[in-house]
């Protein structure tokens, strides 16, 4: 009860008790239940406004928050941007980082020739930039994935499908990524054939599109225990002579 509350409460006392006529009594009583039951109201609609305010303000922090996450790029994405810069403008390469994740797109023209999983000039170049910017972190998982179009495989090119040719690839550019200093305990691979598509492969641009590598830098979700390798067991020493029996 606020402090004007008794105020009227008390003015309403005193007029009952100067021979105040009952019915005004009774309109002063009404009167003090009303300025009571609004300032009631007025204290709950308070709350309720500060309670809209702390929210709006959780959300906006919640959302600087996030707009910082995008807008920032990581150091590995600054270095590998310059490093591939002419193959980004030449429409070759494609680099993107969204809330903790780099990826790293390659057309598979700049890294195999059709049917193949070999890689050739263009893409070491384009790789070893890749590894340059890999190699020293630490706590990191790195995805090598590999995707086709729809078209079937040759019969002479040595590979079963394009099950077959996406995970061959795949696992060319983890080897060449090995091989110039990531740490194998950072790589993964993974073929994903012609079934996850970027564009239709109704025509030849959709279909270039959907021939890709994508290359995906995260925090390690898990990093397994290093165990030491069982050492071979010693060889058993030879056994005693027993004693020559007593004569």
């Amino acid at each position: 009860m606020t402090k004007s509350t008794p105020m009227v409460l008390c003015a309403a006392a005193l007029l009952a008790g100067c021979g105040v006529p009952k019915d005004k009594y009774a309109a002063k009583e009404l009167e003090a239940s009303q300025v009571k039951r609004q300032l009631e109201d007025e204290t709950a609609r308070v709350k309720e406004l500060e309670s809209q305010l702390a929210a709006s303000h959780q959300t906006l922090t919640t959302t600087e928050t996030k707009l910082a996450q995008v807008a920032a790029k990581s150091t590995e994405y600054e270095q590998l941007n310059k490093s591939l810069e002419g193959q980004i403008k030449a429409g070759q390469i494609e680099l993107s980082e969204l809330k903790g994740k780099m990826t790293v797109k390659l057309k598979d023209k700049i890294l195999f020739s059709s049917g193949s999983a070999k890689i050739g000039k263009e893409g070491k170049v384009a790789l070893d930039a890749v590894a340059a910017a890999f190699k020293d972190l630490k706590g990191k998982t790195v995805i090598v994935s590999g995707y086709t179009d729809d078209v079937p495989i040759g019969k002479g090119s040595g590979y079963q499908d394009n099950w077959d040719l996406s995970a061959a690839r795949s696992a060319a550019v983890v080897r060449y990524l090995e091989s110039k200093g990531v740490a194998p305990q950072m790589l993964g691979l993974a073929g994903y054939s012609e079934y996850r598509p970027l564009a239709p492969n109704d025509t030849a641009e959709g279909r270039s599109q959907n021939r890709r590598i994508e290359i995906a830098l995260t925090a390690a979700d898990y990093t397994p225990p290093a165990v030491d390798a069982a050492k071979p067991a010693a060889p058993a020493s030879p056994a005693a002579p027993a004693p020559a029996p007593a004569k």
